[in-house]
């Protein structure tokens, strides 16, 4: 009787040594997802405005709101920034070296714009010191036929370099977006594919600024500023537009 005890508890110290180590291993690999996933910061879950504000500002402006789990600037029909309480708005933390990641719907005819790198100073707009991700409805919208080659059309570095290939969506469907900065490489994606890549602060930086719209802008040509780091924001631009699934990892 004593032989056998002493072997079945020698069986059920074993089982729970196994089954110990299985639940070890399992909470292993829980842990290591959830810390790849922790690489994302979510900038925008869908259902909070939390971590936003309006460029000059430290409240949200009105036309911005929430609507079917996505971030919506409601358009007055004015041009930039025409609503009464409308405005760019901007994530209130500075980035430097990152992958940003999003999704955007225009109404027809629609234009916004995605900025980064962007400072923020009393009596300037965010344009001024910002490169800006072009996004728009490219068949309705006058811009899609104005600068140079395209280089006004959506995921476009804005009257600068064209998005190539030009694959978005037409208007009211989604399209995904992204930029990758990364030690003045910057990379313009669009619906899977990257469509662009240029090298900030570099002398063809400066010498295809210099030949642009933008021209003498000292706070554009150094983007970034002295610490090469700056918001995101979304621009107001008078139209109905829509983000989702706003994300961004630090590369840092």
């Amino acid at each position: 009787m004593k032989k056998t005890f002493y072997f079945l508890t020698i069986i059920f110290a074993s089982m729970s040594i196994v089954a110990c180590g299985s639940a070890s291993k399992e909470k292993s690999k829980k842990s290591e997802a959830k810390a790849e996933n922790s690489e994302w910061i979510t900038m925008f879950d869908g259902t909070s405005l939390d971590g936003w504000r309006g460029y000059g500002r430290t409240d949200v402006p009105g036309a911005w709101s929430i609507e079917d789990g996505a971030l919506k600037i409601s358009g007055s029909g004015q041009g930039e920034a025409g609503n009464k309480d409308g405005g760019d708005i901007i994530f209130d933390r500075k980035f430097k070296n990152f992958e940003l990641t999003f999704e955007w719907k225009v109404s027809k005819g629609g234009n916004s714009g995605v900025f980064y790198l962007s400072q923020e100073k009393e009596g300037q707009p965010i344009w001024k010191s910002s490169p800006e991700y072009q996004i728009l409805d490219n068949v309705n919208h006058l811009d899609a036929r104005l600068g140079k080659n395209g280089n006004r059309m959506s995921a476009s570095l804005y009257d600068l370099i064209p998005a190539v290939p030009q694959n978005s969506n037409p208007f009211g469907e989604w399209n995904t977006g992204g930029i990758i900065v990364y030690k003045g490489t910057v990379i313009h994606m669009q619906n899977g594919e990257n469509v662009l890549e240029y090298h900030l602060w570099t002398d063809d930086w400066k010498n295809m600024v210099d030949n642009s719209k933008f021209k003498g802008w000292e706070d554009f040509i150094n983007a970034g500023g002295e610490n090469q780091e700056g918001y995101i924001g979304f621009q107001d631009h008078g139209d109905d537009v829509w983000f989702r699934n706003i994300k961004i990892k630090v590369l840092d």
